[in-house]
């Protein structure tokens, strides 16, 4: 049987091992500031990126394990408090916390992406922003009945980041810039669809996945670990008395495409023709709709473009961009206006720059997109 060995190295993440049968181990990260719903932060982030790269070295672990405390959450996206400080201290200006934060993230989540070894996310509850860059990240990504899944960056005058630009525009026809657009909360079957789930457990099943791990038997082969996994997954998914439910977003694809085709003005068109009728018989939609005609003009601006120009670039050029437009958001756009807002006074009353698409200068969002660094990308050994 297993053993399970504790070795807390930050109360933020706890970090243990399982032992399987085969004598290889199992890593496992649990984020653990539950009552902020595992939210990160960069003590976090730093504490991650040091643990993932011990075990990405250390032969005797077989696959990682990410997880949150509690029932509630994942990771319901990145702890921006200290950004903002920053950013309202010293206004317009590039600030090394915003600096910092996005690059540590960022690396973090590219190390995932390129890890070798399995590493399975359990996306359970809420997953959110930077819980949802963590999780696409991992090659084996569970999501359950429980799922609510979203990127609700155009809320706080952001934009869909840590790798948006890179997996939003592999998703079919226009669900990813739909959901970049509009924040919509995806279940579990949503996720599937368009592929930021890869396999479906009901929440129950947790337990029972961490046995069936001590279980397997795991060797020294990537590519035959990554195999078991999968087949073990399809084999307790099969089980599932439950299957996930019908994709929303699958369903409804003819009307996501038709209402985000075309230019920025085009699809902010489609959607003030939308039937009333329409937005009653789909509740979603109408949900939606209003998050994104409430979000920030900026925000909806920087989606649409992101949508056009990373479609071509790599995962590492995705997230150098990213971070460029990232510490210009918050010294430039809407960040901090947002994230008062919606975080530090809660008035839910955020006072955009702009009061409408329509208003943006020529030109604005596209500078934003231009990287602050003439030399020395902070990312710049990402490849």
């Amino acid at each position: 049987m297993s053993a399970e060995n504790m070795q807390v190295n930050s109360e933020q993440v706890l970090f243990s091992t399982l032992t399987s049968d085969s004598g290889k181990q199992v890593g496992v990260a649990t984020l653990n500031i539950e009552k902020a719903l595992n939210a990160l932060n960069l003590n976090m982030v730093q504490a991650l990126s040091a643990q993932l790269n011990a075990w990405q070295r250390d032969d005797n672990i077989a696959a990682v394990v990410l997880d949150g405390a509690g029932e509630k959450a994942f990771c319901a996206g990145g702890d921006v408090r200290a950004i903002y400080q920053a950013s309202i201290t010293t206004p317009g200006e590039i600030t090394a916390a915003a600096t910092e934060f996005f690059k540590q993230e960022y690396e973090l989540d590219y190390l995932l992406h390129t890890f070798g070894k399995p590493v399975l996310v359990w996306g359970d509850g809420i997953v959110m922003g930077g819980g949802l860059g963590l999780m696409v990240g991992a090659s084996h990504r569970i999501v359950t009945e429980r799922s609510r899944i979203a990127m609700p960056e155009v809320t706080i005058g952001l934009y869909p980041d840590v790798g948006g630009s890179y997996f939003l525009n592999r998703m079919p026809g226009k669900s990813g810039l739909f959901l970049g657009m509009t924040a919509y909360n995806m279940s579990g079957a949503d996720a599937l669809y368009v592929g930021i789930g890869n396999h479906y457990l009901n929440s129950d099943d947790k337990a029972a996945l961490f046995e069936q791990l001590t279980l397997l038997p795991w060797g020294a082969s990537q590519d035959a670990n990554h195999q078991l996994l999968s087949d073990m997954l399809s084999t307790m998914s099969a089980a599932c008395a439950a299957p996930a439910s019908d994709s929303v977003l699958e369903q409804n694809q003819p009307l996501i495409d038709e209402l985000m085709t075309g230019s920025l003005n085009e699809v902010l068109v489609n959607v003030s023709q939308i039937e009333p009728s329409t937005l009653e018989a789909n509740p979603w939609l109408a949900k939606a709709l209003k998050t994104m005609l409430t979000g920030s003009p900026i925000s909806l601006n920087l989606v649409h473009l992101q949508s056009q120009i990373s479609q071509d670039l790599s995962l590492a050029e995705c997230f150098k961009l990213e971070l460029g437009l990232s510490v210009n958001c918050c010294a430039k756009a809407d960040f901090s206006e947002g994230v008062r807002a919606l975080l530090i006074d809660k008035d839910r009353n955020p006072q955009w720059q702009f009061s409408d698409v329509a208003s943006i200068p020529e030109g604005f969002a596209q500078s934003l997109m231009l990287s602050p660094w003439d030399d020395g990308h902070p990312l710049k050994d990402l490849h």
